[in-house]
């Protein structure tokens, strides 16, 4: 079975391939571009975008299921700006599944800087003096020091896509 994965992102690409391990998974990397902001600013803009990407992934490579993982962040009522993600699988047959993942408060400095326009990639790398933190450690891991890293959040997300899934496949009925 093939699956797309609406990305080139190296952290997102080893999620899926972690999540479907079996050897009748053949996973594909397709560089997709979503409608949404560079840098997502609600919950649905940013679950929209995880929608979008698992799509144009099944349509492009014309594989059985397409996943899509975007991140983002949001303002909570307080005022404070907090990390958010999302995940969505597509099939062919034009079942949507969706999940979201951790979600974290980001310090102060970082909120100010996404509020002027600056996307979270580039504020991380700034702010942990390092470089493409987005392909590595992500602002998770760098604000957990280490304790979870951007593969381990988006795998949480992509079993519970694949288990949904699953259990929709099976029959079973909501209750």
């Amino acid at each position: 079975m093939n699956i797309a994965v609406g990305t080139k992102n190296n952290t997102k690409v080893k999620a899926v391939k972690a999540a479907f391990h079996e050897a009748h998974y053949t996973i594909i990397s397709s560089d997709v571009q979503p409608s949404v902001s560079k840098q997502p600013f609600s919950d649905e803009e940013t679950l929209q975008g995880a929608i979008e990407r698992a799509t144009l992934a099944v349509c492009k490579q014309q594989a059985h299921i397409g996943i899509g993982l975007e991140g983002g962040v949001f303002v909570a009522q307080n005022g404070g700006i907090w990390l958010c993600n999302w995940g969505a699988l597509v099939d062919r047959d034009g079942v949507v599944v969706v999940a979201g993942g951790a979600r974290i408060p980001l310090p102060a400095e970082i909120g100010e800087q996404l509020r002027s326009g600056k996307e979270l990639a580039e504020v991380m790398d700034e702010y942990a003096n390092r470089r493409d933190v987005r392909s590595n450690e992500g602002a998770i891991g760098i604000l957990t020091n280490g304790a979870i890293d951007r593969t381990t959040m988006y795998t949480h997300i992509v079993h519970m896509l694949k288990g949904q899934y699953e259990h929709q496949k099976k029959g079973w009925i909501d209750r």
